[in-house]
């Protein structure tokens, strides 16, 4: 299953008054940003604007379309709603994305009396319309694989004709390959299409009428394997409902590059604020803090550090990052074009709890930075995200001689 237009549909709903209005739209950053498209309506995907592209130069092939930035915080939590509906329908739900998600049935027959599967998956579409307002494309296929690929089929893109559900059976799964170039296969990236290509292999159907050795001497022997098994709509993936995610990050492209320490701490604290959310929201803690910095000429560094105890603070991955962040910085005064903050090794979130045992050393974290950013979060949720943010402490000039004092 794959939520429709998915940022964008989200950058509606956060803005009715605005981005709810625009068929145009770009959702990634503002207008003059230097950051990436993230999602485009299809309406805009028609002026070849796509997903990953400078934001300029999809307004220069649109340059009627509005520009919003990524809703994360709305996103996370559709995306969270969207599973709680899913998890009503099979215990088998596996979290490929924030939009996407791949759903076992097998064995769910006689619970849903045995109709057919088609009216199953638009019973599932229409119950995440009715409680999250997202639409969403459903795939049915014998494994992932297919699945996934009949989940681009239904997409009900303009002129298409799809209706959000398409249903590929065990007998249909030849024609449905057969159907498809190479390239919308998952795995067959840029530079193998390209070597496909170079022997006129672009569709599935000439791959498929190839020579098996032929393939083997222009691909290598595993990678003729593995693209034959792939057109055959081969795969023997399961649906992996405990799948954790590796890690959560958020990174900011400036509009302008940052040579200024204190700007670009003052920003780090930002995005570890908001990752911590993040984290928090999936009801996890982290053990790793990754720092990442990306310089004028697209150089970029990383360092990062794993605690003895786990934290969910944005005050302590704040302190964390910036401590990395002065690492990455010693004798270097490169401008920075893009900073990134990311949380890994992640453990299952806990109640406050004695961080301090025996006179030990303060851990990072102490249980007031915990309770203060679950305060928040609550917050946040009534209010929405804007309602508070995190701070830095300030200093206003006092006096002649410049006495100054924190506010």
């Amino acid at each position: 299953m794959d939520a429709d237009a998915f940022f964008v549909a989200v950058a509606r709903q956060v803005d009715p008054g605005g981005a709810g209005r625009a068929t145009l739209l770009i959702v990634g950053g503002r207008p003059g940003s230097r950051g990436v498209v993230c999602s485009a309506s299809y309406e805009t995907r028609a002026f070849g604007v796509r997903s990953g592209m400078p934001i300029s130069q999809a307004l220069h092939l649109c340059p009627q379309a509005t520009c919003v930035p990524v809703p994360r915080h709305a996103c996370s939590d559709t995306s969270r709603a969207i599973r709680r509906v899913l998890d009503r329908f099979t215990p088998l739900v596996e979290g490929a994305s924030i939009d996407e998600w791949y759903l076992d049935l097998s064995g769910t027959e006689a619970l849903y009396h045995h109709e057919p599967i088609d009216q199953t998956a638009r019973r599932i579409r229409d119950a995440v319309f009715e409680q999250t307002g997202m639409h969403v494309s459903i795939g049915v296929g014998p494994n992932k694989l297919v699945a996934k690929l009949a989940a681009e089929r239904a997409k009900p893109k303009p002129g298409s004709g799809a209706i959000g559900v398409h249903v590929v059976g065990d007998d249909g799964v030849a024609d449905f390959m057969a159907s498809l170039q190479l390239g919308d296969i998952t795995g067959i990236g840029p530079k193998l299409q390209e070597k496909l290509a170079a022997v006129g292999l672009v569709f599935v159907r000439d791959l498929l009428a190839a020579h098996p050795a032929d393939l083997a001497r222009w691909l290598g022997p595993e990678t003729a394997r593995r693209v034959l098994r792939k057109a055959r709509g081969e795969s023997d993936a399961t649906v992996e409902p405990r799948a954790p995610a590796r890690q959560v990050s958020r990174e900011e492209t400036f509009d302008r590059d940052i040579s200024d320490a204190g700007v670009l701490r003052r920003e780090l604290r930002t995005l570890a604020d908001r990752v911590a959310a993040d984290l928090r929201g999936d009801a996890l803690t982290a053990l790793t803090v990754t720092v990442k910095v990306k310089d004028r000429a697209f150089v970029a560094r990383t360092a990062s550090q794993t605690l003895a105890e786990p934290i969910e603070s944005g005050a302590a991955v704040a302190k964390v990052a910036l401590a990395l962040l002065e690492k990455l910085r010693t004798g270097w005064t490169v401008p920075v074009r893009l900073a990134g903050v990311a949380l890994s090794n992640f453990r299952p979130a806990r109640d406050a709890e004695q961080l301090m045992i025996f006179g030990a050393t303060p851990a990072v974290e102490s249980t007031r930075d915990r309770a203060l950013s679950r305060a928040v979060d609550r917050v946040r949720e009534k209010f929405g995200d804007t309602s508070i943010q995190s701070g830095v402490p300030r200093t206003v000039p006092l006096g002649e001689k410049g006495a100054r004092k924190p506010r």
